[in-house]
């Protein structure tokens, strides 16, 4: 399941590894994913197609610091 954070920019993480890389594509997977779904699904998992939108717009790199852990 795909937890969102809305409104809330975060700063990019300073280091890089093979590992990082690999989160960033799996976060840009995810965030195409949600941006696919159609709306009796966001409505499922209670947000609206313009929060939908919004994260899927989002930089690689804007992402909560509990998914850089």
């Amino acid at each position: 399941m795909t937890q969102i954070a809305l409104k809330q920019h975060c700063k990019p993480q300073r280091r890089f590894s093979l590992s990082s890389l690999w989160g960033a594509l799996a976060l840009q997977r995810q965030r195409q994913s949600l941006a696919r779904l159609d709306d009796r699904a966001l409505e499922d998992i209670g947000i609206t197609r313009e929060q939908a939108e919004a994260e899927a717009a989002r930089f690689v790199w804007d992402a909560p610091d509990f998914w850089q852990k």
